[in-house]
């Protein structure tokens, strides 16, 4: 038995005679970077979440360091961010000048504890950056109440959100901007890296397309306003998430469906916590962009799946404020409980739309079997 973590090779097959002619379309325009299908793909990422502006770039880190530019975060300000999710939500912080101050997580939807923020709040502060991760948006009508009372931005690390909507609202679009990954394993993926920032903010979309060509202005070549950076998306992976875009919904019922059988599987397991999902304040939806367990002995349990053939990610072995590119700021174990008991805790399974349902009983049949050897030893 072999189960990959992620596979998307039948979904390619079945999508091939769209794409081939996408391709066939990049191929002849001779155009293959920031060309005819990146437009277009911003135009169709425009209509699904509702954003005035979709900008694309090169992959969702540079995104976010170009938001966090173009909004003005720069040397001296602070931006408070979860204490747990990738590495790039604090570096690109770092990354645009100004310095990550680490909040704890709220422990069933793993983002930013909106009641750690406020004693956070420096004289530096301008920024509050939520992560929408796995599964669900952070609570944002209470971030937002927060921004509004101290007078800070709002900029979402919405890498995983395509399809979250909270209030109507599509994640990235509750503060002044958010950005999405297309990196091959996300809801939405490419086949190589590309990102895109959403904002409704006509000036920070304005700065945003600027710096992701090296501070050019539209239709004026080689004359550079300030300096930026080349991230530009290739029509290549445009092309590719166009045809992808449009089997999003009935891939997130996919990935629904295959929770639910998760859920039900995996719910006689003790040891085993299944993801929790929220009723906030305003109407939301998950999307299971990660099937995210937490477990007794998670190590032990990665090994025991491993040699079985099971692939697993562990999301994320050593949290924000204890890596060391960060060690000069202080953090220290014990600082933010909830964000390091996930992390010593939480494994994601297999979770993708071409995974079969017979395969993830199989996961689940092999997590069971994990638990009862301990339990006999």
């Amino acid at each position: 038995m072999s189960i990959a973590f992620y596979t998307g090779a039948r979904s390619f097959e079945e999508a091939w005679p769209r794409l081939s002619e996408r391709l066939d379309r990049v191929i002849d325009g001779g155009q293959f970077t920031n060309g005819p299908e990146v437009a277009r793909l911003e135009q169709a990422l425009e209509r699904y979440t509702g954003a005035r502006h979709a900008i694309a770039v090169g992959n969702a880190t540079d995104a976010l360091i170009l938001l966090l530019q173009a909004a003005g975060i720069g040397p001296g300000d602070e931006v408070i961010v979860p204490g747990y999710s990738f590495f790039a939500t604090a570096s690109c912080v770092a990354h645009a000048g100004a310095t990550p101050v680490f909040c704890d997580i709220d422990p069933a939807t793993y983002a930013i504890d909106p009641a750690g923020i406020e004693a956070r709040i420096t004289e530096r502060t301008r920024a509050i950056m939520p992560v929408h991760l796995f599964t669900q948006m952070a609570d944002m009508p209470a971030i937002l109440d927060i921004a509004r009372r101290h007078g800070l931005q709002v900029l979402e690390d919405s890498a995983e959100g395509i399809g979250m909507f909270s209030g109507g609202v599509h994640a990235g679009l509750h503060g002044r901007g958010g950005v999405l990954s297309f990196f091959p394993t996300k809801t939405l993926g490419a086949i190589g890296d590309a990102g895109m920032i959403l904002t409704d903010d006509a000036g920070l979309a304005a700065r945003a397309r600027r710096l992701r060509s090296h501070g050019q202005e539209a239709g004026q070549p080689y004359i550079h306003h300030e300096i930026g950076w080349n991230s530009r998306m290739d029509d290549v992976q445009a092309a590719v998430i166009a045809v992808r875009l449009e089997s999003l919904a009935a891939n997130i019922a996919r990935r629904a469906h295959l929770a639910a059988l998760y859920d039900r599987e995996l719910a006689a397991v003790p040891q085993v916590s299944t993801p929790v999902i929220q009723a906030g304040s305003e109407a939301a939806n998950a999307v299971y962009y990660v099937y995210l367990i937490e477990a007794d002995d998670r190590d032990g349990l990665v090994e025991h799946l491993t040699a079985r053939g099971i692939g697993t990610e562990v999301y994320y072995p050593l949290p924000l404020h204890l890596q060391p590119a960060f060690a000069e700021l202080g953090g220290r174990p014990g600082q933010l409980p909830h964000a390091e008991r996930a992390a010593g805790r939480a494994v994601g399974l297999p979770m993708y739309p071409d995974l079969t349902d017979e395969e993830a009983r199989l996961v689940c049949r092999a997590v069971q079997e994990f638990y009862a050897e301990v339990a006999a030893r």
